[in-house]
């Protein structure tokens, strides 16, 4: 009779063992929808701003949270960098979801056009001749030429640039979740373009250590002949500023 007992409970505790996971399988998905919402919301938040502060340049119509280029003095651009590090919204998908392109370290789709006003690393001549990877924003593209026109984002420089689509690199537009997506993210020892601490260009680094927590930025070893190793000591890097290295081509 006790066996008999116990298999009855052990049968009905099952039953409501499984009426416990279905609430909380209904439960993630109410709060994934809510999240993701809130999270898209967020993003278009983001973009109606970036789209009125390009209005209001265009007009020179300024205010004193967003100074005109001319007068930005670089401490105000280091810190609007990394703000927009810090508020790079990070990705959640469903459960068995592919994160993105433009996620972490997953590239744009071959057929990605950047918006105006999207942040991208361009490849430029610089004074002496030599080329560079600079940090730039988007003004416009034409489909005709397949080129890009940017603007350095550093004031110092003021020059707008036409390159080509291959001369352009754009960045992530969500962080990856190292819990949950490290496929998204560069590997250790992987060659990378990074923006180097307190300036407007990127360098080629290899990855340090990845991101281990949604928070935290990479550990990347900038090239610098001017130690024995060839690497400077490792530096951290936003997700927001490493991108994939493309080898140096001719024109």
């Amino acid at each position: 009779m006790a066996l008999v007992s116990a298999d009855t409970k052990i049968a009905e505790l099952l039953t409501e063992l499984h009426q416990l996971i279905k609430q909380t399988q209904f439960l993630y998905v109410v709060y994934y929808s809510i999240l993701r919402h809130a999270l898209d919301k967020i993003a278009e938040i983001k973009s109606l701003l970036e789209e009125r502060r390009i209005a209001a340049r265009m007009a020179g119509v300024y205010n004193d949270s967003d100074p005109p280029r001319k007068t930005m003095r670089r401490g105000v651009l280091m810190t609007l960098l990394q703000q927009s590090a810090m508020t790079l919204p990070l990705w959640i998908g469903k459960p068995g979801e592919s994160p993105p392109p433009l996620c972490g370290a997953i590239p744009a789709s071959s057929d990605y056009v950047a918006k105006q006003g999207d942040k991208v690393a361009a490849r430029v001549k610089a004074v002496d001749g030599d080329e560079q990877w600079i940090l730039a924003e988007v003004v416009s593209y034409n489909h005709s030429t397949n080129k890009y026109e940017v603007d350095d984002i550093d004031e110092e420089g003021k020059e707008r640039h036409t390159l080509s689509r291959r001369r352009i690199i754009p960045l992530p537009q969500w962080k990856a979740n190292p819990e949950t997506d490290p496929e998204a993210l560069f590997s250790k020892d992987q060659l990378v373009l990074a923006l180097y601490p307190q300036t407007t260009c990127f360098y080629r680094a290899l990855i340090h250590n990845p991101p281990h927590r949604p928070q935290d930025d990479y550990s990347v070893l900038f090239e610098d002949t001017s130690y024995a190793d060839g690497y400077s000591p490792p530096l951290n890097v936003a997700q927001r500023y490493v991108v994939a290295c493309k080898e140096n081509k001719k024109k």
